[in-house]
């Protein structure tokens, strides 16, 4: 068989084909995610669970609520550096380890301070590992097949929220109290909840010790040869043929850069972060980021709030109050809050409609992701925007709480928008800052929801109707300014 001397690198990766390895990689990205997910929004549940023991008012519940994406805002640019220079697998691997120390301690918290720095340093630890794995798998993954696969794995991120939703349901339905006297602390349901939260993130590590590193990596690093035989190892784990069938015997990169030497590590990183913020990725990572706050702002702090939400709303129902505007009904709630009735238990048929909530955005996002190549994430990313963005205003008019609750639940899919403008980051930028502008992009999302997580609370509290005014609004004006997105490439 004829040997091709030199090729560029996707159509190398091209040749791997698509198969185990691949589905492999896919799992162990959905696992990751799995711990991210479980570790950060567990905050949504473990906030009111704690509240009798801890004793924390509505101001300390928002602060908890808000410190891990603060986590993630303090560490995400370090992360992205550290993959883009020592590598993808190393980095994401550390990230794992620290989220899970940090997520474990949490289980212990004497008091609601404590609770709130473990919460944002395990946070801090697993800021990278979101952007990393998307990066990872996107360097793994046919160009053909790359903006479903990433854009489908977002659909795990819906998934975790309702299987946390599951898990809360019988694990803080248990009745029991176990005092330490070392620590001062009584171990109960909602500690037990946390350490179930923390458990993906120790798996998650484990395996990624079995993993390759990126062969675009290796190739930007210069290590050829390496991503010669990462690349003939896919092969024979897709097709199961010998790797001397391989036909590829040298890849290059073929993108445009000069790698220099840093004489200091602040040189170095610096070397890593002016490229995106000067011509012609500074248009890029200004639109992107605009973007990235705009999603993150509109729809996060709803998705933190919504075990909250939804159990407001199900205890108006139980008291018969049907005929209410959404707000009026979480109004009616709030002389029933957990702390004031010593009540800390969270409403099951309200679990049972987050985990039916994260089910219909997980749906959707697979749909969707799916057919991503044939609508384009262009046309999805506005639509979605649009649409949810009309649903949050005109929730407020509403006086029938099946309807009010559809269209709550069409403002939240906007969600689904996250994994569209990941692949719009995977797809711009070039090898060599690319996992630092994936986590750069996030951190300047996650880090203006933390401000969205606590003015929503204040609004849902003294003044609902102009929080959904508020947040729908600005979800429309990013409607209109995704129209300034580049035109979707037609995949081969």
């Amino acid at each position: 068989m004829a040997k091709i001397n030199t090729i560029a690198f996707e159509e190398a990766l091209y040749m791997t084909g698509l198969g185990k390895f691949n589905l492999l990689m896919f799992l162990l990205s959905i696992l990751v995610v799995t711990g991210m997910t479980f570790e950060v929004f567990s905050v949504s549940f473990l906030v009111p669970a704690s509240a009798c023991e801890l004793n924390t008012t509505v101001f300390q519940q928002g602060l908890i609520a808000g410190m891990p994406l603060i986590g993630i805002i303090a560490t995400s640019h370090i992360w992205g550096y550290l993959a883009d220079t020592k590598g993808r697998r190393k980095t994401l691997l550390w990230s794992m380890v620290f989220g899970f120390c940090a997520g474990f301690l949490a289980t212990f918290s004497m008091n609601w301070i404590v609770l709130a720095v473990l919460k944002f340093i395990s946070s801090a630890g697993l800021a990278g590992c979101y952007p990393l794995v998307i990066t990872l798998l996107g360097e793994t993954t046919p160009q053909n097949k790359r903006s479903i696969i990433i854009a489908f794995l977002n659909t795990q991120l819906f998934l975790g929220s309702g299987i946390m939703a599951l898990l809360s349901i019988p694990v803080l339905r248990l009745n029991f109290s176990y005092y330490v006297p070392f620590l001062a602390i009584s171990m109960e349901s909602w500690r037990l909840l946390n350490f179930i939260f923390c458990l993906p993130c120790v798996v998650s590590a484990i395996s990624i010790f079995f993993i390759y590193e990126s062969p675009r990596y290796l190739l930007k690093e210069g290590k050829d040869d390496e991503a010669l035989n990462v690349l003939r190892a896919i092969f024979v784990i897709n097709t199961g043929k010998s790797q001397d069938e391989y036909e590829v015997q040298s890849v290059i990169l073929n993108e445009d850069r000069v790698q220099s030497k840093c004489d200091s590590l602040w040189a170095s990183f610096a070397s890593q972060t002016i490229p995106m913020f000067k011509p012609p990725l500074l248009r890029s990572t200004l639109l992107l980021s605009t973007l990235f706050v705009i999603a993150y702002v509109g729809m996060q702090p709803f998705v933190i709030w919504m075990p909250f939400i939804a159990d407001a709303f199900m205890r108006s129902l139980e008291s018969g109050e049907k005929s209410l505007t959404f707000c009026e009904m979480l109004r009616f709630s709030q002389n029933q809050t957990v702390t004031e009735s010593k009540d800390c238990s969270l409403n099951v048929v309200a679990m049972t409609s987050v985990f039916g909530v994260s089910l219909f955005l997980a749906i959707a996002n697979s749909i969707f992701s799916t057919s991503v190549n044939l609508f384009g994430k262009k046309r999805l990313l506005i639509g979605f925007m649009m649409m949810s963005g009309t649903c949050a205003i005109c929730i407020n008019f509403l006086h029938n709480y099946i309807l009010s609750g559809i269209l709550f639940t069409l403002y939240i899919v906007s969600a689904i928008n996250f994994s569209f403008l990941s692949i719009y980051t995977v797809d711009i930028y070039p090898t060599y800052v690319k996992a630092m502008a994936v986590c750069l992009t996030l951190m300047v999302g996650r880090g203006s929801s933390a401000i969205g997580i606590n003015v929503l609370k204040s609004l849902l509290t003294y003044d609902c109707e102009l929080a959904f005014y508020l947040f729908g609004g600005l979800t429309l004006c990013g409607g209109l300014i995704s129209f300034l997105l580049p035109t979707d490439n037609k995949k081969p």
